[in-house]
């Protein structure tokens, strides 16, 4: 890629088996940002070692990078462009997590409310019509408002392990495709 990737795990990480670690070990300069606490996140924080992370690879490769975000991953991509202006590439936004949604789990409401203004940069939405995190009205509501493109994968869930997506060739075809 002609731009360095920076994976955003959500809640928990994303183990061995899922598609951003997978992706990290296959896309040559693809790192993951490091969060002080994946078992209970707290909004600032990840923001702050988000724009730690974009600082330490900017000192490495000024090409602005790609943010390659998956649940809580996209929402603290979201917050931080909403206070920082580092330069990014595109941000590839996969299932983000609707944490203002009834019975979203206390240790993610912390993200809450999920800001609403249009994104500083290119990038994508990407979401099921099935995923028991999000509705699919309520991700192309944010795909519209983050002024991003939105695109449906039919029966995805979560688009993580336990719906099927470990390996996820086309969603690697879909970023590489989408960035040339």
């Amino acid at each position: 890629m002609a731009h360095p990737v920076l994976m955003v795990p959500g809640w928990r990480n994303s183990g061995p088996g899922h598609w951003q670690s997978l992706w990290e070990s296959q896309i040559k300069g693809a790192r993951r940002v490091e969060m002080p606490n994946w078992e209970f996140p707290h909004r600032q924080a990840w923001v702050e070692s988000l724009d730690e992370a974009l600082a330490a690879m900017a000192q490495e490769d000024p090409a602005p990078p790609v943010l390659v975000g998956h649940s809580a991953g996209c929402l603290a991509i979201v917050h931080w462009a909403s206070r920082h202006e580092r330069p990014v590439q595109a941000a590839f936004l996969v299932a983000p997590a609707d944490v203002e949604r009834k019975g979203c789990p206390e240790v993610l409401r912390d993200f809450a409310p999920i800001p609403r203004q249009p994104l500083p940069f290119p990038g994508q939405v990407i979401a099921s019509d099935d995923d028991p995190h999000l509705t699919e009205s309520r991700a192309r509501g944010f795909a519209e408002s983050w002024g991003l493109p939105f695109v449906l994968v039919p029966g995805g869930g979560h688009l993580n392990p336990p719906s099927g997506y470990g390996e996820w060739p086309a969603g690697e075809a879909m970023l590489r495709e989408w960035l040339r």
